[in-house]
């Protein structure tokens, strides 16, 4: 009631009142009424518009969180690649054994000692002399090599992809989630790929179709089938997952390359060195359904673009 009264002026009620007896009394409560109403509404407002404020600026850090992830996680692998990459130092060499000097002989051993120890003396400060500059003329190509080893080409480039045609395939007699593949790639023979295709992927589907295939991993043992290749497919979940295609016209054994990152694939990616897993996270499928390697795109020159059958926004495995 002490708000109300603050609301509407005294004064005024009773000059309601005075004009009309009868219903001046009414007619008051009727305004306070309102005004009280008027100043919640008021209130409530402003608190819609901090709340709205709050959210704009929860979304904004939400932003600069993902970003500083995003940015730990690069210089992190990074940080993997120079200790996974960079040799160890060599052993270091030993010092040159210093001759020591020997105490001036007597003045009576003097006259019997032929003059042939200052040119022994003066012979062997220069051979300390050339031995200190080999020394720093080998050092300086150790050093160099060191430098241009701990900054090696670590990139999509050195992966050897290739078009492949899926000649056979068939579920693995040990394994129900896994399938094998009779792939042509090009060459004299066809290669075995074993691949973890999705539970809804129906295989004879993809017989005879065309694939993309990375060529130059290690041949490895897969439940007792060896497999010569890795079959790239796109997956947005374990049941959703489905090979990539490469443009229309390719043919087995065409190259799969990247405009920004020219260069010749290794001839067999070693293992303890992990190229795949260092580059796979940046390996995905944009919005138009293109695969792409950090905004490059998977191409066949002169045919085409890799792309997903189906899938968007998605990882490649």
């Amino acid at each position: 009631m002490d708000n109300m009264d603050n609301l509407f002026s005294p004064s005024l009620a009773a000059a309601l009142i005075k004009l009309d007896p009868e219903d001046g009394e009414q007619i008051v409560e009727y305004f306070k009424t309102q005004a009280l109403l008027t100043r919640e509404k008021a209130l409530l407002q402003a608190s819609v518009r901090d709340q709205k404020k709050l959210l704009v600026e929860n979304a904004k850090l939400k932003k600069d969180i993902e970003q500083l992830r995003v940015q730990l996680q690069d210089k992190q692998r990074r940080r993997t690649v120079k200790a996974l990459l960079t040799p160890p130092p060599p052993a270091p060499s030993p010092a040159p054994t210093m001759p020591v000097n020997q105490p001036p002989s007597p003045a009576g051993a003097t006259a019997a000692v032929p003059t042939n120890p200052p040119p022994s003396s003066s012979h062997e400060r220069r051979d300390r002399q050339s031995r200190r500059r080999r020394g720093e003329r080998k050092a300086r190509p150790t050093s160099d090599s060191l430098t241009l080893r701990a900054e090696p080409r670590v990139d999509v480039s050195r992966l050897d992809l290739r078009v492949g045609r899926i000649l056979n395939i068939r579920r693995h007699p040990l394994a129900e989630a896994l399938s094998v593949q009779e792939v042509d790639v090009g060459e004299n023979a066809p290669r075995t790929v074993v691949s973890k295709l999705g539970g809804k992927t129906q295989l004879e589907e993809l017989q005879g179709g065309l694939a993309v295939l990375l060529c130059n991993v290690k041949a490895c043992k897969l439940r007792g089938v060896v497999s010569q290749a890795r079959l790239l497919c796109c997956s947005a979940s374990d049941d959703s997952t489905e090979p990539l295609v490469p443009p229309t016209g390719s043919t087995p054994g065409d190259r799969v390359t990247f405009l920004n990152y020219p260069g010749e694939p290794d001839r067999e990616l070693q293992s303890k060195q992990r190229i795949w897993e260092l580059l796979q996270p940046d390996l995905q499928v944009d919005s138009r359904g293109v695969a792409n390697y950090k905004g490059c795109s998977f191409e066949v020159k002169g045919k085409g673009l890799c792309r997903a059958p189906s899938l968007t926004n998605c990882i490649i495995r």
